[in-house]
């Protein structure tokens, strides 16, 4: 496949070198994509870079993934208002290794092929590099006029800028061109790609290997991922979106791309997934035909979930979505683990009721109405009780006197009621 004409029609092509096209079709080459290493899991915002090397990757090039261990260290001036944390190594080698893992599911590292997928840390090629040497051998070849010409330089110390630039994130760009050059020289590396926020810091790579050596390299970026209604992508009231199920659990990741707008959903399945332009066409065409049945985000969360989790955790999401708005059973109720159960049900009212008297046994007519608020009277429980419409853990309730007491318990703690169709309590046993 063609790599730029694949990354074209998806929309993932800011700018490009001339010439970057020309050295793809020429022969098998090397790019990179440099990830920042702050933490132990990407988050969603590094999947389009991710998916730019799978995509490099299927196109039969050979993609190498920096970890900026180095550069973590200072970390990137670009479109930032501030400066950044900085990270000791042992953090940096934790966090990397688990970078590593998650791009695992996305690139091959382990075949014999010649494309295999390679990870690198800049850390080990600066941490013996001094500071005179650098200078002397790097920093004589790109002026401070250049350096200053760059958008993310002149942002921060235009006036509207409280913070100004230390020196040390005013270096970051000769870092990364540096990066670029040890790439091309070791590793034979022709292309650097990256968001749009990038292109200065990847052009002076490309400037030194050409002032250097006297070499030709290439950039190529992406547009930055914005929402239809302009707000930030991949952030949500509680933070980022990330790839660790420690951080967000499957169910809500899942739910989150099953959440976007159909303007969103008609973008982000381009970017986030490597279905063919054929069967995208057939799921626009069905979302125009039934926006209503939403195939398209359907397919989009079934993609993503299953690309960065497992087969098993989207079915799951599914299984815990039909739960709040499907007919779901009692017995897909016992099978959700507790994080998955508390964000299914994280909108919905809370009550904390003692184990003790649980554990002694409740009518459960005193239960909704003395110990928890679900009824304002009992007179009004029994006449939905009488009609089939009150639910203890996804199993109607016969009669307004069954005792209730901690073996009904989901996870030994928490009991589902539901009031008519749509009405969810949690009650928590303390």
């Amino acid at each position: 496949m063609n790599f730029v004409e694949e990354l074209r029609w998806r929309g993932m092509i800011a700018d490009m070198m001339p010439g970057t096209e020309e050295q793809l079709q020429k022969e098998l080459t090397s790019a990179y994509v440099g990830i920042d290493p702050t933490a132990d899991s990407l988050h969603i915002g590094h999947l389009v870079s991710v998916m730019m090397l799978k995509h490099f990757q299927r196109a039969g090039h050979r993609p190498i993934a920096l970890v900026g261990g180095a550069t973590g260290m200072i970390g990137d001036p670009s479109m930032k208002s501030a400066e950044r944390n900085l990270l000791d190594e042992a953090t940096l080698r934790h966090n990397q290794d688990c970078i590593k893992k998650q791009l695992a599911k996305f690139l091959d590292f382990d075949s014999e092929a010649p494309n295999a997928a390679k990870l690198v840390n800049n850390y080990d090629w600066m941490k013996g590099y001094s500071f005179l040497n650098f200078i002397r051998d790097i920093g004589k070849h790109i002026t401070v006029n250049y350096m200053m010409a760059k958008d993310s330089v002149k942002k921060r110390l235009s006036r509207e800028s409280s913070v100004g630039m230390s020196f040390t994130e005013f270096s970051y760009q000769l870092l990364q061109g540096y990066d670029y050059l040890y790439l091309y020289e070791h590793e034979g590396c022709r292309l650097q790609m990256g968001g749009t926020d990038q292109w200065g810091n990847i052009t002076t790579g490309t400037e030194l290997i050409r002032r250097t050596l006297g070499g030709e390299a290439y950039a190529l970026t992406c547009p930055l991922i914005t929402k239809a209604d302009g707000g930030k992508f991949g952030k949500t009231e509680s933070g980022n979106i990330w790839l660790d199920r420690r951080y967000t659990s499957p169910y809500k990741f899942y739910q989150f791309w099953l959440n976007v707008s159909d303007a969103d959903a008609a973008k982000y399945i381009k970017i986030f997934t490597d279905l063919s332009q054929e069967e995208i066409a057939a799921l626009e065409a069905e979302q125009e035909a039934a926006p209503h049945l939403r195939p398209l985000q359907k397919r989009l969360a079934k993609e993503v979930t299953v690309m960065v989790h497992s087969l098993e955790d989207y079915e799951a999401a599914v299984e815990a979505s039909n739960i709040l708005f499907g007919n779901s059973t009692h017995e897909a109720l016992l099978k959700l683990d507790e994080d998955t159960l508390l964000a299914v049900f994280e909108g919905v009212p809370h009550f904390d009721i003692s184990r003790d008297e649980l554990a002694a046994g409740i009518k459960a007519v005193d239960l909704c109405t003395e110990k928890a608020g679900i009824f304002p009277s009992k007179g009004e429980m029994r006449k939905l009780v009488q009609s089939g419409g009150v639910s203890f853990n996804k199993e109607k309730l016969a009669e307004v006197d069954t005792v209730i007491d901690c073996s009904s318990l989901l996870d030994d703690k928490y009991l589902l009621v539901q009031r008519g169709k749509k009405n969810y309590y949690l009650l928590i046993a303390k």
